[in-house]
């Protein structure tokens, strides 16, 4: 039996397709999600990779509409890569599409200049749908990261007691969750092709925003941290 297809579209059938770039660092989620929208008469994928040089590159390539980013990718990290192509191109409409913790990551990635977070777990039909509503103009989150955002809007950040992992900027964050998985600080360095230095610097920080003693007690809150989000 043929899929049926979605009522739901942006362009004339005379239109052209919009062109879509998937970029994510595991070929079977590429190849799910590119199935996914070749099912779709108004969209097409017009490339795929699996890390920022090559993402960068396909970008300045086959010049997408839109560019579907997973925040983990085989070097560097999708946050970073969506201020990249920003900066480059201010027209090019961008998606998240990860598993990683959207109460965490979705304000990162609107403030980095992407239009929308979805979440990996979600039905086939809502990723259409948040695809379609970006290509569109508009934005995508789903209902609870939208109320999480109104109410960090309406209460203000600096009325929240205590620390958080919220507290990071983004490449504090990429570190911190690197020291989560054991990677040493030369490793770090050489995956974000970043100095020890700088590394080190970006330790020292998050220790005084988490309010952390020493190395031990960093990488055990980093470790603790990786396993509660799964």
């Amino acid at each position: 039996m043929r899929k049926k297809k979605s009522r739901e579209t942006i362009l004339p059938a005379n239109s052209t397709q919009a062109r879509i770039l998937i970029v994510d660092d595991h070929p079977l989620v590429r190849r799910g999600l590119g199935q996914l929208i070749a099912d779709e008469p108004d969209l097409e994928v017009c490339g795929e990779a699996e890390d920022v040089s090559e993402a960068l590159r396909q970008v300045n390539d086959v010049s997408p509409d839109l560019v579907i980013v997973d925040i983990s990718l085989k070097s560097g990290n999708g946050v970073d890569l969506i201020k990249r192509i920003k900066a480059r191109d201010e027209g090019v409409k961008m998606l998240v599409s990860s598993m990683h913790d959207e109460s965490l990551f979705a304000q990162r990635v609107l403030r980095a200049g992407a239009m929308g977070y979805i979440s990996k777990h979600e039905p086939p039909e809502t990723v259409i749908h948040a695809i379609r509503q970006v290509l569109a103009g508009g934005f995508y989150l789903n209902s609870q990261s939208k109320d999480d955002m109104l109410r960090s809007v309406v209460s203000g950040r600096q009325t929240r007691a205590g620390v958080s992992i919220e507290d990071l900027s983004d490449r504090e964050l990429e570190v911190f969750e690197l020291i989560g998985h054991g990677q040493t600080t030369r490793q770090i360095a050489d995956r974000l092709h970043l100095s020890i230095k700088t590394i080190e610097s970006h330790r020292e920080k998050i220790k005084s925003k988490l309010n952390l003693k020493n190395a031990a007690e960093l990488s055990r809150h980093a470790v603790q941290w990786l396993m509660e989000k799964g």
